[in-house]
């Protein structure tokens, strides 16, 4: 591995560890595309090393500083984990039966409709420690 390439791969782990310490985001949204785009990845071999990463605790210190806050439900995140780990098993059957280019387009068709449902869709969520409430608006 060249300079060049490890100098990438730093500023790609940076990148995503800094967004997702500030807003939850970075292996999907950060680390494929910057995988495809500046390394030349193929879709599947940039969601699978994505994968690899998430597999380490590498957001543990930011999980740290939200649960010394109290903003880490660990009932939440136990039974995410679960479901994540049986999902991540079916998904990832899925996407190897498929072919690179609608790999491609379905990881582009998840990003915009996110985009699409962020930039126009506002959903008040409030989250209390004896409660949940959800209210809908839509910003137009």
């Amino acid at each position: 591995m060249d300079i060049q390439t490890l100098i990438i791969l730093i500023m790609i782990g940076i990148l995503a560890g800094m967004l997702g310490g500030m807003v939850g985001v970075g292996g999907g949204i950060i680390i494929v595309p910057a995988l495809v785009f500046f390394l030349g990845f193929s879709q599947k071999m940039a969601q699978g090393t994505s994968l690899g990463i998430l597999l380490l605790p590498v957001g543990l210190l930011g999980v740290i500083q939200y649960y010394k806050l109290g903003f880490v439900d660990l009932r939440v995140v136990l039974i995410i984990s679960v479901g994540f780990f049986f999902g991540s098993f079916l998904g990832s059957k899925l996407a190897l039966s498929l072919s690179q280019e609608t790999m491609k387009k379905i990881f582009a068709i998840i990003l915009v409709l996110a985009a699409v449902k962020m930039l126009f869709f506002e959903k008040a969520i409030t989250k209390t420690n004896s409660s949940l409430e959800i209210t809908t608006e839509s910003t137009k």
